[in-house]
């Protein structure tokens, strides 16, 4: 698995036909996550955009007689996405001079609140999950998450706020 240093060091900001690279290297790394490979989740940019799926798996029913997604599994592919998304939106509005910072402000995000509302049972044989930017500020940001199931009916959505 690659350091963060050795897949972030070559990437230039300071052009916006960079940002498809720096996306597709930031789905690249999450993908990498021994983690994620063992639920089978991944992460992939659609129209500019990162998503994060998951494929139904047995082993990811949280209640054996519904046979519905675990709760935390929704959670872990919501956060998840709020996470690479922050990323996303630091490189995107990063300058070349912003560059060592963002870098800096990357490697530290970690979130600090997450809020969930499951609204239906996670029933699906996919989920995909979306996020988008509520705020950015110096320190933190806040993300507003959707999971949606094969059906695009939506499963759950979440709100989290982000340190970097």
């Amino acid at each position: 698995m690659q350091k963060f240093s050795e897949w972030t060091g070559q990437l230039v900001l300071d052009e916006p036909h960079h940002l498809p690279k720096v996306l597709e290297q930031l789905c690249a790394v999450f993908n990498q996550s021994p983690f994620f490979a063992h639920n089978a989740m991944s992460m992939q940019v659609v129209n500019g955009k990162i998503e994060a799926k998951i494929e139904m798996q047995p082993f990811l029913v949280g209640n054996v007689a519904y046979q519905i997604l675990h709760g935390g599994v929704a959670a872990t592919l919501l956060d998840s996405i709020g996470g690479i998304h922050a990323m996303a939106e630091l490189y995107q509005h990063a300058s070349s001079e912003q560059y060592k910072e963002v870098m800096h402000k990357i490697s530290r995000l970690a979130t600090l609140d997450l809020r969930i509302d499951y609204l239906i049972a996670g029933k699906g044989t996919f989920f995909i999950a979306q996020a988008e930017t509520l705020r950015m500020g110096k320190k933190s940001c806040t993300m507003r998450m959707n999971l949606y199931n094969d059906q695009q009916f939506l499963i759950a959505t979440a709100i989290a706020s982000y340190a970097y």
